[in-house]
């Protein structure tokens, strides 16, 4: 169906950040034909949605979550993240079950939708179920498998984890009109001996797909690493090959100079999870010399037991503001800067920047629509500055994954919300034995 969107605010979020008052878009196959000031007299569309007093963009994207893990929270937390993740998260994890999986996905991109995320990155278990829920939700996604090892004594053809994540690739990578890709997951360095993570490199290598790693997110993993291998984090993980494909880095908290030029020497990408590192207590990290360093960092929530929402307007403003106080100096993170790491940065951290991210002719059509009507709108003096600093979740009207219209005014329209919560409720009577 063709769709025309007229009369909007258009935040391009190309090199220029060009910005069309009164706009026009057109939607066709899913794809953006048209994009201009001026009415596109030759374009004839079946719907035709008026975004008068209203803003649109390219979908924000969340680039690293644990989707199935919302289903805890609110149950640990005002925890340090070691504390937090082996005595109270893994324990509850061993409960889970794929259908826990599936449904609790679907109430992260309930969620997430209602913040304007067009695409995530996830990494758990249980993910051919994820898959399923993402396919029928249409939203965008890059999917890998947590996987662990503690131990030298595993079977590269028999491991359980490896070969869960080969078949996840197998099944769905490029899957869903390519909506959805599927890289390897190793969790991190501390829960991975160092020959399992050269596995899930060669795995990686083999499948010719990327890595998402948790790196560097806390004090303690650096300090344990330096006195177990003689090296950071970063540099340990270099040493194995991990950055030898397209490494997706989540955190990046505790790094040094010399971690920050080994990052940017392998083009790895950053993801910054500012409200996660901020509620673990795990620090701050040094984004501005990334940006200096020309290292691309991405935007995300972490997961929603850890955060615990998957609103991505409050980790834009987080992430435009932090670095201000931490360094005195308002001029830090600029809102253009902050906006690109939730949209472009954030497709050219999943391999996507070739057809979302901006809003170009070409391009596929994940879009949002934000109200201006709400009274934070006013004074309009800066439109960038005002998605930045002003705008809730709330504010996000329509949201379209390839030209698919998956929420309209709060409504799901892919997603069954009374079954979905139906589910929710059951499931978490069983795991926290409430009668």
């Amino acid at each position: 169906m063709n769709k025309l969107i007229k009369n909007a605010c258009i935040m391009t979020m190309d090199a220029d950040n060009t910005i069309i008052e009164n706009g026009y878009i057109g939607i066709e196959a899913g794809l953006i034909t048209y994009v201009s000031a001026d009415f596109p007299a030759t374009f004839m569309p079946h719907m035709i949605i008026d975004a008068k007093e209203k803003i649109v963009m390219p979908g924000l994207v969340n680039a690293h979550t644990h989707t199935p893990m919302i289903l805890l929270r609110n149950y640990a937390d005002d925890l340090p993240l070691q504390q937090w993740l082996f005595d109270k998260i893994f324990p509850m994890e061993d409960k889970l079950t794929a259908e826990d999986a599936y449904w609790a996905c679907q109430l992260s991109m309930m969620e997430m939708l209602k913040s304007g995320v067009t695409c995530f990155s996830d990494m758990y278990f249980y993910m051919e179920e994820v898959a399923k829920a993402v396919n029928k939700a249409g939203m965008r996604s890059n999917l890998s498998r947590g996987l662990q090892c503690f131990n030298d004594d595993f079977d590269v053809m028999t491991d359980e984890r490896l070969l869960e994540n080969e078949q996840l690739f197998k099944d769905w990578h490029g899957e869903a009109n390519g909506r959805i890709k599927v890289s390897v997951g190793p969790h991190a360095l501390y829960t991975c001996v160092p020959e399992y993570l050269k596995a899930s490199v060669e795995l990686a290598k083999r499948l010719e797909t990327g890595i998402h790693i948790h790196v560097s997110e806390t004090q303690k993993e650096r300090d344990e690493c330096i006195e177990k291998y003689g090296k950071t984090p970063v540099k340990h993980l270099a040493d194995l090959g991990v950055f030898e494909v397209n490494t997706l880095a989540a955190h990046c908290v505790h790094v040094s100079d010399e971690d920050l030029d080994i990052l940017k020497q392998h083009h790895v990408n950053v993801v910054y999870n500012p409200g996660s590192n901020l509620k673990l207590g795990s620090g701050i990290a040094p984004v501005t010399k990334m940006i200096e360093r020309g290292i691309n960092v991405a935007l995300a929530t972490d997961g929603a037991a850890s955060n615990n929402n998957l609103n991505m307007f409050e980790e834009i403003h987080l992430a435009a503001l932090i670095s201000k106080g931490v360094l005195e100096d308002p001029t830090a993170i600029t809102a253009e800067k902050a906006l690109q790491m939730a949209t472009l940065n954030g497709a050219k951290a999943l391999g996507n920047d070739r057809e979302t991210g901006s809003i170009k002719v070409g391009m596929k059509a994940d879009l949002i629509i934000v109200s201006k009507k709400s009274p934070h709108f006013y004074p309009r003096n800066d439109i960038t500055a005002n998605l930045v600093y002003a705008t809730q979740a709330s504010d996000v009207e329509t949201v379209l994954v390839e030209g698919q219209i998956l929420m309209d005014k709060g409504d799901f329209k892919t997603i069954d919300t009374e079954e979905v919560l139906y589910h929710i409720d059951k499931i978490s009577k069983r795991l926290f034995e409430v009668s």
